[in-house]
């Protein structure tokens, strides 16, 4: 019988030895990233961006191009996060933990909207609309897009949409081939929860 463990290991046996390390580093600095964001910590930023890099390089081999083009997009909204979160005055960060308020609603239904609609325009493009995976690609696509959205801004919110997409991603990337992904973002919706409450007790009311 087909055991859960040859489930797990068959893909990596047909992969190149380089795309396993690849994949084991990017696991391991995507692992460094959430915990250092739970932590409020900028660090997230430059960890982050190595993740993704190597992940743009290893998505885009194995042709998945809704999580190569999330990944791109995690790197560059990165840079402005990082912009963002070191802005201060006199020695005061300016940009601390907040909530939403109503512009930054409005701004994550449009982002989801367009992530949506640019990521329907990709897999047309490329005939991948073959399996029911494109469309939960997606949807998650535009779930993760608003998430990074919102933790480049330091709204406290961006920690729901992490979690929502990290649940739905865990059995995604299982059926892909890529357990040892899968299990990151298994981790990683721990780390979101507890991320959530610890941001929680620092967060600042804006009106």
């Amino acid at each position: 019988m087909y055991s859960i463990l040859d489930f797990l290991y068959h893909p990596y046996s047909q992969y190149p030895p380089l795309y396993i390390l690849l994949e084991a580093t990017a696991v391991f600095l995507g692992f460094v990233s959430v915990w250092c964001s739970k932590n409020n910590n900028i660090l997230v930023y430059p960890t982050g961006m190595i993740s993704t890099s190597i992940y743009v390089f290893l998505l885009f081999k194995f042709d998945l191009i809704g999580d190569m083009l999330i990944n791109g997009y995690y790197f560059l909204m990165s840079i402005y996060g990082w912009y963002f979160w070191t802005q201060s005055k006199n020695g005061i960060i300016l940009n601390k933990i907040s909530r939403m308020n109503i512009l930054d609603l409005k701004t994550s239904l449009a982002l989801f909207i367009s992530a949506i609609l640019f990521v329907f325009i990709i897999y047309y493009y490329f005939n991948m609309w073959n399996n029911i995976i494109a469309y939960v690609d997606t949807i998650t696509t535009a779930i993760f897009f608003v998430g990074m959205w919102l933790m480049a801004r330091r709204k406290i919110e961006n920690w729901l949409f992490w979690i929502i997409g990290n649940v739905i991603s865990v059995p995604i990337y299982l059926y892909k081939g890529l357990a040892l992904t899968s299990f990151q973002y298994l981790v990683f919706t721990f780390i979101a929860i507890a991320g959530y409450f610890a941001w929680k007790k620092e967060i600042t009311y804006v009106k």
